[in-house]
């Protein structure tokens, strides 16, 4: 056997062990839950991110209609409703469904078992890398490490259908091609490098800082280092015609001419009219633009936002309560990238050492620089520095191997610390133990709505429910995990947090406006209306079309009987126990004043579920008691008298019992004992009488303005009748 069959075929193997560990780890979480009903749904785990359900939409949806052309009439007549906002045309919904008709298994079990097997391909370029390098045992440690480092393994287990499942796998590709492309000088990998980029690209469109961050790499290597060598500016054309916006055909086309004239050398005297040409084309396509809206979304972000035309109204931005967007600890960046903040400290200077030693990996700084950004963007990021620093701490082990005495020692020593720098990120795998999006009582719920639902008919929720909602139900949502920009979630926001009064008219009006909205726009599209006129808000639409230039006077005739618009389509409220963990969260986005971007006091909303009897007192948790003998409630030092104390059980025929006790009015807190759900509620008397309280706590519902359509523990649903 020469040497060359014997590295591809060790190659191989070492793709194949690392493969197999990737899938077998990310296992352990479905033979773990594999007996847990709650967690099945139609014979199938259900999936375990809220993101998912968009793209699983998009796949449901493409599998149903008989067109892929969304302009077509008889793709929204057979399952895809105008302004739905189903992803028919997303690569995450197209190869779901290419596999669903290729494979014989059943739509749930495919975007459940999806992201386990693609995931796991991130061992193939770094195994390919290691081998370019000369240190296979490298690539075979880094790929072990990098397949269940924690970021990596929590944003790709069993279950989590999101684009992440390809998102670190495609930019280690472009890594690899690239490296092989400086490295060799080789034709076939500007090809290469090109396509992966237009994959990239149409996998996860927000690629474009990867993709940018390795041309200007690559840009500073020709010109600093390689200024003379051709076969560069070839690479930076092609990467451009791949980079522009423009249809995927088109920047195909481009670059396959490209090719066909790089690989004749008589046309290199034309490459820097080619070059130049493709700059024009990347710059005039609008290449820039999408660097500064990222950094404007996760670095450059304020609390409120304003809208600069109209009224100027001011609203609260979601993305200060994304946990994945804002700061994270050093421990938690740390631990998330290499597992253990020791094995993250010997990664990094074990990967400066891989730089000084094989200069060609300094490409490999763009993921490390988006990994890094983690630090101050949010968590979300850290997945990218996860391959790159494993690089580092293999690359130790490797040299401290050669150093044994013996073949033996080597194997043993990579052994070893192998495990060991394994060993924090399996013991993370096997305690992270994260729920489905939804229990299956909650599914059934929503399975249930859809059969009472018509598809144009509304369904109000927090962003979160949104894409399950539609996915369960075929109804339309106003907010979703795509759709959740301040001026939109204010409306739903003031409707779960305001009274029923409110909230019933506010219901009404905001559906009906988002249709009306719908249309202003397809008609400024379709140049029916002048292309300059400004389409406001929802919410200062309804502010001018009243009669009001202070939207706090429009909110205010809520409380009064005002003309509402002509009933369209029905409209349901989703409530679900578990939005008692958001609801001051929820509150946030309509306690403000809209003119001056003010926000209100502070409701005082607190859930317990650590329930502690003391004997004359019940401990709540967080040094807050409530006295039994005096009825009073200790907030440290503080005494507060109690409205009223309201207990809540359902009977054997599962029927709501409730018992209120009026204490002292002049209090401004209440409590709720919620006996089934061993819940106690502390809230102040605005939230007491909002609508998610009102109806879903306690059933308290108008019967004037909203009907009971399912009325189960874990989520209830109402239908508007005004």
């Amino acid at each position: 056997m020469n040497d060359t069959s014997y590295e591809i075929k060790k190659t191989l193997l070492y793709i194949a062990i690392a493969f197999t560990f990737s899938v077998i780890m990310r296992l352990i979480w479905v033979y773990y839950f594999n007996d847990y009903a709650p967690f099945h749904y139609n014979g199938a785990f259900m999936i375990n991110t809220n993101d998912g359900y968009y793209w699983a939409e998009g796949a449901r949806d493409l599998l149903s209609g008989t067109t892929t052309n969304p302009d077509a009439k008889e793709y929204f007549d057979k399952f895809h409703q105008l302004h739905d906002s189903s992803p028919v045309t997303s690569a995450s919904a197209q190869l779901t469904a290419l596999f669903v008709k290729i494979l014989p298994f059943s739509f749930e079990n495919i975007i459940f078992y999806m992201p386990l097997f693609l995931s796991s391909l991130v061992v193939v370029p770094i195994i390919l890398i290691a081998r370019l390098l000369k240190n296979l045992e490298m690539g075979l440690i880094a790929a072990l490490l990098a397949s269940i480092a924690w970021s990596y393994y929590n944003r790709t287990m069993a279950g989590y259908y999101d684009t992440d499942m390809l998102n670190i796998v495609l930019p280690m590709f472009l890594l690899w091609s690239v490296i092989w492309a400086i490295k060799t000088n080789k034709d076939i990998y500007l090809l290469i490098t090109a396509i992966d980029i237009l994959v990239y690209r149409w996998w996860y469109p927000q690629s474009y800082s990867v993709d940018f961050s390795f041309l200007g790499l690559i840009l500073a290597y020709a010109l600093l280092f390689d200024r003379k060598n051709l076969f560069n500016y070839k690479l930076l054309t092609i990467m451009l015609f791949a980079m522009m916006n423009g249809a995927i055909f088109l920047r195909l086309g481009l670059v396959g001419v490209a090719y066909i004239f790089f690989r004749n050398k008589k046309y290199d005297k034309y490459l820097f009219y080619i070059l130049a040409v493709a700059v024009g084309l990347f710059l005039f396509s609008g290449g820039l633009s999408p660097i500064w809206d990222r950094l404007r979304l996760y670095i450059f972000h304020s609390s409120v936002s304003s809208t600069q035309k109209g009224l100027g109204l001011h609203f609260f931005r979601v993305i200060q309560t994304i946990r994945e967007a804002g700061h994270i600890p050093f421990t938690t960046f740390a631990d998330r990238i290499s597992g253990h903040i020791v094995v993250f400290i010997i990664s990094f200077f074990g990967y400066l050492y891989l730089l000084y030693k094989e200069r060609i990996m300094l490409f490999s700084l763009p993921l490390l620089g988006l990994g890094f950004l983690a630090y101050f963007g949010g968590l979300r990021f850290t997945i990218y520095a996860v391959p790159v620093l494993a690089f580092g701490i293999a690359y130790l082990i490797t040299e401290i191997a050669r150093i044994m005495p013996t073949k033996k020692l080597k194997y043993l020593s990579m052994t070893a610390f192998t495990l060991a720098i394994l060993f924090p990120n399996y013991k993370h795998i096997e305690s992270y133990k994260v729920p489905t999006v939804f229990n299956a009582d909650e599914v059934e719920v929503l399975s249930l709505l859809g059969k009472k639902a018509h598809r144009e008919d509304y369904v109000i929720a927090w962003w979160d429910y949104g894409y399950p909602i539609r996915y369960y139900t075929d109804v339309k949502t106003l907010v979703d995990g795509g759709r959740h920009n301040g001026d939109v979630n204010f409306p739903v926001s003031y409707i779960l947090t305001h009274n029923q009064q409110a909230a019933a008219k506010m219901a009404r009006l905001d559906v009906e406006y988002a249709e009306k909205s719908f249309a202003l726009k397809d008609a400024k599209k379709a140049g029916e209306l002048d292309k300059n006129l400004t389409i406001f808000s929802n919410i200062e639409q309804m502010t001018k079309d009243y009669g009001f230039k202070d939207t706090n006077n429009f909110l205010a005739t809520l409380q009064t009987d005002i003309k509402l618009p002509k009933k369209t389509r029905d409209v349901y409220i989703y409530l679900p126990f578990r939005m008692l963990n958001i609801y001051p969260t929820i509150r946030l986005f309509s306690n403000l004043d809209l003119m001056s971007g003010k926000r209100g006091s502070q409701p005082f909303f607190y859930v317990s579920r650590d329930l502690r009897d003391l004997g004359d007192r019940i401990d709540l948790g967080r040094n807050i008691f409530l006295d039994k003998r005096t009825s009073e409630l200790h907030l440290g030092s503080k005494k507060i008298p109690i409205r009223r104390f309201v207990t809540t059980k359902y009977s054997a025929d599962m029927q709501l019992q409730k018992s209120v006790k009026l204490l002292d009015y002049s209090s401004d807190i209440s409590i709720i004992y919620m006996a089934d759900y061993n819940t106690m509620l502390v809230l102040d008397e605005q939230s007491y009488n909002s609508l998610y309280v009102q109806l879903f706590v306690l059933q308290n519902y108008d019967k004037k303005l909203f009907e009971p359509v399912i009325l189960s523990p874990g989520a209830k649903v109402y239908k508007l009748k005004i």
